[in-house]
């Protein structure tokens, strides 16, 4: 079952990345991929709405302490705090996956992965970041329509002082009433 959303893989192991990219390329309509959060993540974030990242948690040969990932994980919060990260790591212990969620992480997959709990770990992320979106947007449309409604209420129903106390044109006001019923 493909959904329309966006995947984003974060692997500097061309193989792994392959193998990630393969068990849940039925899960998202597309895929990118980075082999370093380096310096191309803040521009991917900023210009596709994805609904997942997979980060792997070490990019330097050698490295185990998964601090290149927590990193990583803190640049995408700072990017987009809807959106979800599952990290990954060969290296990992109850230490390193409880500091990841604690800072964030929706979850933490240990390298090799069974593909079943991938696929589930990853769908369940962009669930959620589905779910936090929405959650977002009624939040704003709330914040909104209350705007609207105190700014009627202190031009006493008056159209044009409302609109102008919410620097907004007549016509838009009137749109915003209809989309929220008022």
């Amino acid at each position: 079952m493909t959904n329309d959303g966006l995947l984003l893989i974060i692997e500097d192991d061309a193989d792994v990345g392959r193998a990630a990219r393969i068990a849940l390329s039925t899960q998202f309509s597309r895929i990118d991929a980075l082999r370093e959060p380096a310096p191309e993540l803040d521009a991917r974030l900023a210009e596709a709405s994805y609904e997942a990242v997979l980060l792997d948690m070490n990019f330097v040969v050698g490295e185990r302490s998964g601090s290149a990932g927590l990193d990583a994980l803190s640049r995408i919060q700072a990017c987009d705090a809807c959106l979800s990260v599952v990290l990954m790591t060969a290296y990992g212990g109850v230490a390193l996956a409880v500091a990841a969620l604690k800072r964030g992480a929706t979850d933490f997959i240990l390298k090799p992965w069974h593909n079943d709990k991938l696929i589930a770990a990853v769908t369940a992320a962009a669930q959620l970041t589905r779910e936090r979106r929405a959650a977002e947007a009624q939040t704003l449309d709330a914040l909104e329509r209350s705007a609207i409604e105190r700014a009627l209420a202190r031009a006493g129903g008056n159209i044009s002082l409302a609109a102008q106390a919410l620097g907004i044109s007549r016509p838009a006001l009137y749109r915003r009433l209809s989309k929220y019923g008022l």
